[in-house]
């Protein structure tokens, strides 16, 4: 297990060690990509040597920053790990670098403690928080290219400042960043507002085979191999359809599940309270936050959303000490 660390201590570390290479988790996010870019943007700013390492590609939508950063591979001497709940999040890195991780910074409570060191600071809306308080206990100047990769970071984990993570200090901190020339209307159109074509078909596609159970309380949405090919879809293109379910009345309990290889899934659940998303993922081997979590399966498709159903309908259970007839 992970050696706990404070801030101060985070700081020592980061300010002895040099040649850092920073690791993102797969399908990679506006967090862990925003968070690494930060990080090795502000340790670069002091004489340090940094890069980002991820075992996916890049989604375009985040060329504004990561283009900009322009970071160069390099020796590396430290391995860091940022907004990663599991060393399993690594995908193909796992083998490579799973053991070797001297720092992990996350803000997720089902963190599993797989590095050597662990900053977790779990009141934070997102690692892009930790990130900031990091840089800003280090006195590392922040500028506008590092204030759009922190904000970005926070915008794209708190559905853009209205999911039930933010807290006041998100806000402030949101508020600072816009001091830094920071186009916050531009970074939300891109990362909110904006979709491809083959996005809109795909969407179709899916709310047609949606289902809809226990009453209605529980959404299940359904992105196949074969959906993915008739729309175009690339894997950026995924991004955001988890929260449809979040526009839709009386539902407690949004289900996607996404088809990565012939028989694994990718399972994301989107809860509102009094509903533990992480609690309900954490009995599949998975985690996350109390109102958004993940989880991997195998099987066929019918055996898979069957097991997510049946944790949901528990869960459903046991907070209104009743049962379900229909699934």
């Amino acid at each position: 297990m992970s050696e706990k660390i404070t801030l101060k201590n985070v700081c020592k570390f980061l300010k002895k060690q040099d040649d850092f290479i920073i690791l993102t988790h797969i399908s990679p996010d506006g967090d862990t990509l925003g968070s690494a870019y930060a990080l090795a943007l502000g340790l670069i700013s002091i004489g340090k040597k940094a890069c980002v390492v991820c075992s996916d590609d890049i989604p375009q939508q985040y060329d504004f920053f990561v283009k900009k950063a322009n970071l160069q591979p390099i020796n590396y001497k430290t391995i860091l790990a940022v907004d990663v709940a599991d060393a399993k999040l690594l995908g193909p890195l796992y083998n490579d670098y799973a053991d070797k991780i001297e720092l992990n910074i996350d803000h997720h409570v089902s963190n599993t403690g797989f590095a050597k060191r662990l900053y977790l600071d779990a009141s934070a809306s997102a690692t892009a928080e930790c990130i900031y308080d990091i840089l800003k206990a280090m006195r590392i100047k922040i500028n506008s290219q590092i204030a759009e990769c922190i904000y970005t970071g926070i915008s794209t984990d708190t559905g853009c400042f209205k999911y039930s993570n933010v807290t006041a200090k998100t806000h402030k901190i949101a508020a600072e960043l816009h001091g830094f020339d920071v186009d916050a209307a531009e970074i939300n159109r891109i990362m909110f507002d904006t979709k491809s074509k083959a996005r809109i078909k795909l969407e179709r596609m899916v709310l047609d085979s949606a289902e809809f159970h226990f009453n209605d309380r529980c959404m299940l949405l359904t992105v196949t191999e074969e959906m993915k090919k008739s729309s175009g879809c690339t894997q950026s293109d995924l991004d955001g359809v988890a929260s449809i379910s979040r526009s839709v009345e009386g539902v407690m309990a949004g289900v996607s599940v996404k088809q990565s290889e012939d028989d694994t899934y990718k399972i994301s659940l989107r809860t509102y309270e009094p509903l533990d998303a992480s609690e309900i993922c954490k009995k599949l081997g998975g985690g996350g936050h109390k109102n958004a979590a993940g989880c991997s399966l195998s099987g066929t498709l019918t055996d898979v959303k069957q097991q997510v159903l049946d944790v949901v309908k528990q869960a459903l259970e046991e907070l209104d000490a009743g049962t379900f007839n229909n699934k």
